[in-house]
């Protein structure tokens, strides 16, 4: 079967969706021709390409397409608007000369499910769309959108791309739900999560850069951990709330990483020592993060639960870490720690409430080790390769017209 992919982000990029891209690839050319349609490299100035209208590469059974779109910096939103809107403007008549069976829609840029939809009914093929992030709302609840005409104009298109896809591929039961509400029947859904790469027993572990680890816990005895992107989705005022309570306890926040949010929070936590924030680190050093913190946290705003999936808590679990879910109980971070016991959950409102939990957390190191003990135990349920797997039987089974069931 020839696969097309459309995701404006794809490897040397580093987000989400362009390490997801990478890895769905890849597994789909194992028996797939699959043809990547995406943009000029933004992430990393040193990856920066020179302009072309196209540039073709070629991995094993993978096609790659990359549109000559803009490469601006995505710390400002106008040079990110100009990325998607670039890249859009050259890969959907591009997508129309490329040969293929199904169409594969991610979610960079935003409306990529409309963009997909579009072409696979021009093109007359079935589509696959995998929802990283549900739009508009992600938009609207960021301030990048105000409620109103365009807001409404934006959310009918998507609900005609979600009616028009064969199959819609979602990352937990919360976003799941989100979907039934807006029309789409349960049999058209499919959870399948992100997950985690899951290295064998036997393999060794990875060496720790002690000099980050001294860095993140500082002189804290406890110490909870926010690694990834500051962005518009997190809590983020409840979590330096809580630690403003515990100023002088030897409880401590570090934020490890970049985000749209972080100038506003480094501001909102100017003159608590509890708090403090590093920048990004490369992938290689990710396990000295993960070491490093006692609990490392995962937050999402009320009203957020199915519109943002946090999939970095798989890496947690892998780690062998507990969860802070500073999030709504029915958003799947939530559910996750309550059902299994890795970790636990604070409403996203509640600092104080937040701030009472860890205190008590601090003083109780077999629980945090129990929980840790659990995490590690059931990381293996959200193997990647093991969710990739799940993801390739939707696309076969759109493809054939044959149900698939997971257990």
């Amino acid at each position: 079967m020839r696969i097309l992919l459309l995701n404006l982000y794809y490897p040397p990029d580093t987000s989400a969706t362009a390490k997801i891209a990478a890895a769905l690839a890849g597994t789909l050319a194992a028996k797939h021709e699959v043809t990547v349609l995406c943009g000029r490299p933004s992430y990393n100035p040193a990856e920066r390409r020179t302009w072309r209208l196209w540039r073709t590469e070629r991995q094993g059974r993978i096609t790659i397409i990359r549109a000559g779109s803009t490469d601006y910096s995505r710390t400002r939103m106008g040079g990110r608007v100009a990325n998607y809107l670039s890249y859009t403007l050259l890969a959907a008549p591009r997508a129309l000369f490329a040969r293929c069976e199904l169409v594969l829609a991610m979610t960079d840029p935003p409306f990529e499910g409309i963009v997909g939809a579009l072409v696979a009914t021009l093109k007359r093929q079935p589509l696959v769309y995998n929802v990283q992030d549900l739009y508009p709302e992600m938009a609207l609840f960021g301030g990048l959108i105000g409620p109103g005409r365009l807001a409404r104009f934006w959310e009918k298109l998507h609900r005609w791309a979600l009616r028009r896809a064969a199959r819609v591929v979602v990352l937990g039961e919360d976003m799941k739900e989100r979907m039934v509400r807006k029309g789409i029947p349960p049999s058209r859904l499919a959870v399948v999560h992100n997950g985690a790469v899951i290295p064998p027993e036997t393999a060794p572990l990875p060496p720790l850069d002690s000099g980050l680890m001294g860095a993140i816990r500082g002189n804290n005895r406890f110490v909870v951990v926010h690694a990834g992107n500051i962005g518009f989705y997190g809590a983020w005022e409840t979590l330096i709330g809580a630690a403003r309570e515990l100023e002088g306890e030897g409880v401590g926040l570090v934020f490890v990483g970049e985000g749209a949010q972080k100038a506003r929070m480094a501001a909102a936590a100017a003159g608590c020592d509890a708090v403090r924030f590093l920048p990004a680190v490369p992938a290689e050093q990710v396990p000295s993060v993960l070491a490093a913190g006692d609990i490392h946290a995962v937050t999402v705003k009320r009203g957020l639960e199915g519109v943002v999936v946090p999939s970095k808590m798989y890496e947690i679990l892998a780690a062998g870490k507990p969860i802070l879910a500073v999030a709504p109980t029915a958003s799947e971070a939530a559910r996750l720690v309550a059902s299994q016991g890795c970790g636990v959950a604070c409403d996203p409102e509640q600092p104080l409430l937040l701030a009472a939990y860890l205190r008590q957390l601090a003083r109780e190191p077999d629980r945090l080790r129990r929980m840790g003990e659990r995490a590690k135990a059931i990381a293996a349920e959200y193997d990647q390769a093991r969710e990739l797997g799940k993801f390739v039987a939707v696309i076969e089974e759109t493809a054939s017209g044959v149900p698939t069931r997971f257990d």
